[in-house]
């Protein structure tokens, strides 16, 4: 099964690398990874979307929670969200194939954002299985390239945010002071809720 994992991490060097070898390290295969800063220059959010049964989904959730760089994560695959994806890609459209490669491009609401004489490039942004259908049915005119972000999700009705600053009940607690004196009280946290 396909699992969301939203995950608010602190925005410093070497915390991508410490969530992804959590994954690795079980043998867990992440299919897309989006991460971006949130509202708050000094937190990331990331989305991860990986396959795997729940049973190992959620002993990875327990060891993401006890990272010292990692403010909250939450599996939001069973809410009712949002989910998108941006994919750029570079599709054969000469003379003779340019109209049907625009049918295709406007059925999508796509855009075009660049115009050569043998070529197209668009963006098209959507749903996994939006973006998906739009790269089959462009297939047949010859694509050159493709780029995509991975899947990035929002729940429609609750908000990933930070612990209140000094309540340890819910897990890592994040305070203002400075990165070394935010993880170590992080870790006191989590020790504390074990």
């Amino acid at each position: 099964m396909k699992h969301t994992i939203s995950v608010l991490v602190e925005n410093h060097f070497g915390v991508l690398n410490h969530v992804s070898g959590l994954f690795s390290a079980r043998g867990f295969n992440i299919d897309s990874l989006a991460v971006g800063e949130t509202e708050d220059p000094t937190v990331s959010r990331m989305t991860i979307v990986a396959t795997g049964d729940d049973r190992i989904v959620e002993q990875i959730l327990k060891q993401l929670n006890k990272l010292i760089d990692v403010i909250t994560v939450e599996d939001v695959t069973g809410d009712d969200m949002i989910d998108r994806e941006l994919m750029l890609l570079k599709v054969s459209a000469d003379q003779a194939t340019r109209n049907d490669v625009m049918q295709v491009v406007n059925t999508f609401r796509a855009k075009v954002l660049n115009v050569s004489p043998d070529t197209l490039t668009l963006e098209v942004t959507g749903s996994e299985s939006k973006v998906d259908a739009m790269l089959e049915l462009l297939r047949p005119f010859g694509i050159r390239e493709t780029v995509r972000t991975g899947v990035i999700a929002l729940s429609r009705n609750r908000e990933l945010k930070m612990p209140p600053s000094g309540i340890a009940a819910e897990g890592p607690v994040r305070k203002s002071a400075s990165k070394k004196t935010a993880s170590s009280s992080r870790k006191k946290a989590v020790s504390k809720a074990d």
